[in-house]
């Protein structure tokens, strides 16, 4: 398990997941959470591959904090397909740099920070 610089661990499912989206692009998208219990960032829920960015909105708590990985796939104004994949959190902390690879990150404190036309926008 990593441990952050807060003392927070990191649950290694966390960073295998993460690489199956980054080098298999095996999800969508990730949710993490903070599970107060057990002094841990864990998994909170997986988008299937073809789940779009509305899906992952709807899966954020209105009232709880959480961390998520998107792989944002978009074509370029040169016809190029891309792809970026976001880091979105509502807190600065070491877990975003536990995950190498991310090349975007979003910081939102609520939904409308984080629309689709931002996320479009930051890819470019």
């Amino acid at each position: 398990m990593a441990n952050s610089a807060s003392g927070m661990a990191v649950n290694d499912e966390c960073k295998r997941k993460f690489l199956e989206l980054k080098s298999k692009r095996s999800y969508r998208f990730i949710v993490f959470k903070i599970e107060e219990k057990i002094q841990q960032v864990v998994i909170d829920k997986l988008g299937d591959t073809n789940d779009s960015y509305d899906d992952l909105i709807a899966s954020l708590p209105a009232n709880e904090c959480r961390y998520a990985v998107y792989d944002f796939d978009f074509t370029t104004d040169e016809n190029c397909q891309k792809s970026k994949i976001f880091f979105i959190s509502c807190s600065k902390d070491r877990f975003r740099r536990e995950l190498d690879g991310v090349q975007v990150e979003l910081q939102a404190t609520d939904p409308s920070e984080m629309s689709f036309d931002i996320v479009k926008g930051r890819a470019y």
